[in-house]
């Protein structure tokens, strides 16, 4: 918090001096990205000015390739998502994927899916019910890190 900012919520009072601190609350800058399904140029237009006109909405950004719309501003992403559904009448979901470079086995159960854009798997560590077989245990790393090139104490079999 800068300097302007302290002494404005110092001089900001309303007419009876109670401070109105309690009643503004900050949101901080979002990215929102939700998977929305857009067939033609009309669904695409139709879904970038369904949020366009947020309040605290900066920038909006629609891949119709990808099935995706990315909304930056201060907004919620709940309020976005329920903005895009009903104003659009169409299915959104929040942005299930991540890079396939962030999943340490993207092919584990779960992970992959055959509608996920290329390069993206589903997002299965926050999902309690495929975590468990995303996630590595210990003597599996313990022998894929045996002969990984990044270990300097690794064992090199030509």
């Amino acid at each position: 918090m800068g300097f302007l900012d302290f002494v404005s919520e110092l001089c900001d009072c309303d007419w009876h001096g109670h401070s109105s601190n309690k009643l503004k609350k900050r949101k901080q800058l979002q990215t929102v990205e939700i998977k929305v399904k857009m067939d033609c140029e009309g669904c695409e237009r139709r879904v970038k000015k369904s949020v366009e006109g947020m309040k605290g909405v900066t920038q909006v950004e629609v891949e119709p390739k990808l099935s995706k719309l990315t909304v930056i501003g201060y907004v919620d992403p709940m309020k976005v998502l329920e903005r895009v559904r009903h104003r659009t009448g169409k299915k959104a979901e929040l942005w299930p994927y991540v890079p396939y470079d962030v999943v340490p086995h993207p092919y584990a159960p779960g992970a992959y899916d055959k509608k996920a854009p290329p390069g993206y798997v589903r997002n299965v560590l926050d999902d309690p019910e495929y975590s468990s077989l995303a996630r590595a245990n210990s003597l599996e790393v313990k022998y894929t890190t045996a002969f990984s090139d990044e270990n300097p104490n690794a064992c090199v079999v030509m």
